[in-house]
């Protein structure tokens, strides 16, 4: 009848069997110009919470672009199928797109454990460098354009020798945020913007283990900009053990510098901002309508009216179904928030029917978004 306290159990039961494993990090959320645009909101995130925040392997995979998303766990029963969704990789299309500007600054924030707000980062351990990419593409939800040529690097940070900190332990210190700028020459469009960190702490062992940790999120930038940056192509075989710096070992004293920093120069914009013409307005990706509830690139919708008995717990069983929809689809940088959902409707709209109140649904069409919390660390774009 419903998506009863029970089978929810038995969904966290399973999340947290399954779990998420630590040590390792995972980009949960984007801020656009200092604006939260909500846990996992027009992010292309790994759906299953065992692998969510692991690295990529081997670095010689596809899967470097913007990452895979395996499920080495294959659900049995009919309980298990309904109640997990089969984890998507880098290469599937989200959603949603977030709008930005040229000159925006864009904030990622990491967490080791994706379904908790206030997890910490990365390891102190996981010490290496990190980068920001962004990739022009004809559609952001479009699915298969991850891999391959077409990304130009805007940003980085390897090691600073004055302070004695890599680009990861910075981020750390910035409270799990790395904020980059958009160039303001590029042009207007749909892009992949990709971050990239690489964990050196184990790239001394034989083989060695050089730990990347990817995340992609889809742009719409209106900008005016006609420049071109170069692009490299990035994907299989882009990184390879005999890449240099791979089998860098950072616990040599004194250090082997310069670090070989893997990839091509940051792009420096140049003449052309302004020269073009902006983009048509954005068409895709945008907030749906009725959406009163956004979690990830999952909304909920308002449940249907109804004036009489049988109507009441009709809205109820589709309001339930939603809510189920909700724990099986939402990335787990949102999970814990289908809770909310269920509470504010399902809950709430069954409660009513056992109440006999046959005229609802309570509060129709209210906006429930979680208030999304503010930044942790600063906008400073450091290197």
């Amino acid at each position: 009848m419903f998506f009863s306290s029970s089978t929810q159990s038995a969904v966290l039961a399973l999340f947290c069997f399954f779990g998420t494993s630590f040590a390792h990090t995972v980009m949960t959320t984007i801020f656009v110009d200092g604006v939260n645009q909500g846990d996992g909101v027009c992010i292309r995130m790994n759906m299953n919470g065992s692998t969510s925040n692991t690295y990529i392997k081997p670095i010689t995979s596809k899967d470097m672009a913007c990452g895979k998303q395996p499920y080495p766990y294959v659900p049995t029963s009919r309980t298990e199928r309904s109640l997990y969704h089969i984890g998507i990789d880098g290469e599937i299309g989200g959603s949603r797109v977030c709008s930005a500007n040229a000159s925006s600054i864009i904030t990622f924030e990491y967490r080791e454990d994706p379904t908790k707000v206030d997890s910490t980062s990365i390891h102190p351990s996981h010490k290496g460098p990190a980068a920001v990419y962004l990739k022009k593409v004809d559609s952001a939800i479009a699915s298969n354009n991850a891999a391959g040529d077409g990304w130009f690097k805007i940003w980085e940070s390897v090691y600073d020798n004055s302070t004695q900190t890599w680009g990861t332990t910075k981020m750390i210190q910035n409270n799990g945020h790395i904020s980059v700028k958009i160039p303001d020459d590029i042009q207007g469009g749909s892009y992949l913007i990709r971050s990239e960190l690489l964990a050196l702490h184990a790239a001394d062992n034989n083989p060695p283990n050089p730990q990347f940790f990817v995340g992609c999120a889809q742009l719409y930038i209106m900008a005016k900009g006609c420049a071109q940056p170069s692009t490299v192509s990035i994907g299989e075989g882009t990184y390879t053990l005999n890449t240099p710096g791979m089998a860098y070992n950072i616990y040599t004293t004194p250090l082997a510098l310069p670090y070989p920093m893997n990839g091509p120069p940051v792009y420096q914009p140049g003449p052309g901002n302004g020269n073009g013409s902006y983009p048509p307005p954005q068409s895709e990706g945008l907030k749906p309508k009725g959406c009163i509830f956004v979690n990830g690139n999952w909304c909920g919708y308002e449940a249907p009216s109804y004036t009489d008995q049988n109507s009441c717990w009709n809205s109820s069983r589709m309001c339930w179904t939603q809510s189920r929809d909700c724990w099986n689809k939402t990335q787990p940088s949102g999970f814990h928030f289908c809770q909310a959902f269920q509470d504010a409707k399902s809950v709430s709209l069954n409660q009513a029917c056992m109440n006999k109140e046959w005229t609802g649904p309570p509060n129709p069409g209210k906006d429930i978004t979680p208030e999304w919390p503010p930044m942790k660390g600063s906008l400073n774009i450091f290197t």
